[in-house]
């Protein structure tokens, strides 16, 4: 009669003796908790990646607001850097051409331009993260005193030509698309055209020879000051709302058209045209809520030129903006002031199409939830 050997079995592979449990499991068969040097390396090293599959839409705004700090942080050293390489100086262009060696020496130790320009940077950038951009070397005031006068200025004309602009860009793209390829979508288009065109100093000349010296029925120049009324703030920010208007219309009524017509094309437009719909309503509650996404993106663009690009405008029509005062301090080489002012129009830009972004994965299930 044979004997029967021992029964054998898979080999361990976890380095653990025959018959004992694995480590990772208890005698019940519930895992046991991992080692915490493990588990701290563990998390160390996938953090992000967890956290990026955990909450997708709180790491997409993570990113882009680094992405956005960063991008400020570099845009800061171009200015700074653009600056310095600038042919001539500050003393040189204050004292004029027939001042003294040792004059424009003393003025330039005075105010630290004998120093490296990396150090002058450093400092700078210090103040500047804790809200002091330092003093202006033509005035001798306060450039944040001066900025906060002049950036109210700039943003109650943006605004205004936001509030505008911004409704009849999306009234009328949503109107050329409900009369598509008949008369008035080829008339917005004619026009829009002609608008994308003609630069924004043209167009406020025109205006201004039209409205302010032909016909007497608009203010010029703009000149806004704080004993002013509402009124007649409004009455004499008219010409270059205007013209912003004229400026930023025509692209985002183009870009409405152009999305809404994108999606024009779905299924379920083509379910609710079948329905018997009215297309003003399928345009309205179905196509344009769908087609928010790169509507929003072109509109954010366009704010920020609406408070970047009012240089030009306030030039024209001696507007007391951000702008202008930027543009006085380039003549005169006023380096705290051009910083300041470049480092903020900067930070507008940026950050508005930093929220952009961040409204389209807001607005856009697909990004809310990537895969």
């Amino acid at each position: 009669m044979m004997e029967s050997g021992p029964m054998t079995g898979p080999v361990p592979t976890d380095g653990t003796a025959d018959g004992a449990h694995p480590r990772s499991a208890d005698l019940s068969g519930v895992p046991a908790k991992p080692n915490p040097a493990e588990a701290k390396g563990e998390i160390d090293g996938t953090f992000w990646r967890r956290f990026t599959f955990r909450r997708p839409l709180a790491a997409l705004i993570l990113q882009r607001l680094g992405l956005s700090v960063g991008l400020l942080f570099a845009v800061s050293l171009m200015i700074s850097g653009g600056i310095e390489a600038l042919p001539g100086d500050f003393a040189t262009t204050y004292l004029g051409q027939s001042a003294t060696p040792q004059a424009v020496e003393n003025i330039r130790k005075d105010l630290g331009l004998d120093k490296p320009w990396s150090e002058r940077y450093l400092s700078w950038l210090g103040g500047a993260v804790q809200g002091d951009f330092g003093t202006s070397w033509a005035s001798k005031n306060s450039v944040g005193e001066q900025i906060g006068k002049r950036l109210g200025n700039s943003l109650f004309l943006a605004f205004f030509a936001a509030i505008v602009s911004v409704p009849l860009a999306v009234g009328l793209g949503m109107l050329a698309v409900q009369f598509r390829n008949r008369l008035p979508d080829k008339i917005i288009n004619v026009v829009s055209l002609a608008a994308i065109s003609l630069p924004e100093f043209f167009v406020g000349y025109l205006l201004i020879m039209f409205f302010a010296v032909k016909f007497g029925v608009a203010t010029f120049p703009a000149t806004v000051y704080d004993s002013m009324s509402l009124t007649e703030r409004l009455s004499a920010i008219a010409l270059p709302v205007a013209t912003l208007v004229l400026v930023v219309l025509a692209h985002m009524m183009r870009m409405t058209r152009a999305a809404i017509l994108n999606v024009m094309s779905s299924a379920y437009v083509e379910t609710a045209e079948l329905k018997g719909l009215g297309m003003f309503r399928i345009i309205a509650r179905h196509a344009a809520p769908n087609a928010v996404a790169p509507v929003i993106n072109v509109i954010a663009l366009n704010l920020a030129y609406l408070v970047v690009g009012v240089v030009v405008v306030e030039v024209v029509f001696v507007y007391p903006g951000m702008g202008q005062y930027m543009v006085d301090a380039v003549t005169v080489r006023d380096m705290p002031v051009v910083q300041a002012c470049g480092l903020i129009f900067a930070a507008f830009y940026i950050f508005l199409n930093m929220a952009a972004d961040i409204i389209a994965i807001l607005a856009n299930p697909r990004l809310r939830h990537p895969r």
